[in-house]
């Protein structure tokens, strides 16, 4: 019976996701980038607050739309001061949100790359023989699953394959092929390491 090593991986996007926009100054569809900045607008008791998105190439505006007249008395004192001075982390939380954002502009631009913050749970037995990582995602990202595996344990995509051929590497997730797919949040992968001449090199890649 394998033993397991427990880890959690916190996963934050690097870049958050650019909207595709026809920009009037460049004369063609471009690449929109956060500016960190909001813009607010009070008439009389009636708020609207803008993320403020610039061309990559002229820097011309486009207002990403987070409040339509709303009453100031329906809006959180901390939220509205939150706007009011370009909070990072409130700008960073509205720049993620991939969907609303497609829903302005229907088309987005999304960036793979995240950085994987390692902790182990527990002390964990001194002789492990698998692993049991469990993903903590930030804000949604476009990475496969078969990518980040790879990339943060050092071995290739075939051989992850591999392993989930011989029922050595299981997926808590919907659907198959969940090796394939996007990286989602509560994601628990099982990797049974017992047979494997690498097991130690693994398993310290993954945080052990």
């Amino acid at each position: 019976m394998s033993s397991y090593l427990r880890i959690r991986w916190a996963i934050t996007p690097k870049m958050a996701p650019r909207p595709l926009i026809n920009c009037n100054r460049c004369g063609g569809t471009k690449a929109y980038q956060c500016s960190g900045k909001f813009r607010v607008n009070a008439n009389g008791k009636r708020i609207d607050a803008w993320l403020i998105y610039r061309c990559i190439d002229c820097d011309n505006s486009w207002n990403f739309g987070i409040l339509e007249r709303c009453n100031r008395r329906d809006i959180e004192p901390d939220l509205l001061q939150g706007f009011e001075s370009n909070d990072p982390a409130l700008a960073r939380r509205h720049a993620f949100d991939v969907v609303a954002l497609r829903s302005r502009t229907g088309r987005i631009e999304e960036f793979p790359e995240v950085a994987v913050h390692k902790q182990r749970l527990g002390d964990g037995p001194k002789a492990a023989t698998a692993l049991e990582l469990r993903l903590a995602l930030e804000t949604p990202t476009s990475l496969r699953l078969d990518r980040l595996l790879a990339g943060e344990l050092g071995i290739s995509r075939s051989r992850l394959q591999a392993l989930e051929q011989r029922r050595s590497l299981s997926v808590d997730s919907d659907g198959a092929k969940a090796l394939r797919k996007p990286v989602r949040t509560g994601t628990v992968v099982r990797i049974d390491l017992f047979s494997e001449p690498d097991r130690q090199a693994i398993m310290t890649a993954a945080g052990g």
